[in-house]
């Protein structure tokens, strides 16, 4: 039997004909569809130097994620940062297919809503093509971080790639995944 994730099935059965109907799309080819999940996580000018640093951001990343995260390395110099070309700078990780799903299901219902003070994500963070850009500044949101061994609290990006032609489209998508945006 072949596994399948619950955002997935609720996609192709209820996301889909929902979409076609609203914006009168005449193939399921047209509806928008979530490509991939693009995680990244800066690590900072400071601490660029400490390889412990760095070793724990691809560590953290990694078990948020189940992906194995690749570092990021600077691609000038820049006296300014006291970087030289080639040192590391972020960790990032992009998701597809199978684990996307199970990603995204888990920041819905598990990490959002353990996010102090939380009203819903900002509507204006949409970059005209559909695509979406979340900013996380604690990862201690994420069940699967141990709050006594975070080093520092360096937060992380979120990008969420769609198929989707505008920002209407894309945030109707991601809303019928679930994605709590504010309502103003």
């Amino acid at each position: 039997m072949i596994y399948h994730p619950r955002l997935k099935i609720l996609y192709n059965i209820e996301i889909i004909p929902k979409l076609m109907k609203k914006f009168k799309y005449t193939s399921v080819m047209e509806v928008p569809r979530l490509k991939k999940i693009i995680i990244h996580q800066g690590i900072g000018s400071f601490f660029v130097l400490d390889k412990k640093i760095v070793d724990f951001s691809l560590k953290e990343i990694s078990s948020i994620t189940g992906q194995k995260s690749v570092l990021c390395y600077s691609k000038h110099d820049e006296s300014g940062f006291k970087l030289r070309k080639g040192t590391p700078i972020g960790v990032m990780v992009t998701l597809r297919k199978v684990r996307m799903y199970e990603f995204l299901e888990r920041l819905i219902v598990i990490s959002l809503p353990r996010v102090r003070d939380f009203e819903g994500l900002k509507n204006n963070s949409f970059d005209g093509f559909g695509n979406y850009n979340l900013g996380i500044n604690e990862q201690v949101i994420y069940p699967e971080i141990n709050i006594d061994k975070i080093k520092k609290n360096m937060g992380m990006n979120i990008t969420f790639v769609t198929s989707a032609k505008s920002d209407i489209e894309g945030k109707d998508l991601l809303s019928s995944f679930g994605i709590p945006f504010k309502n103003k």
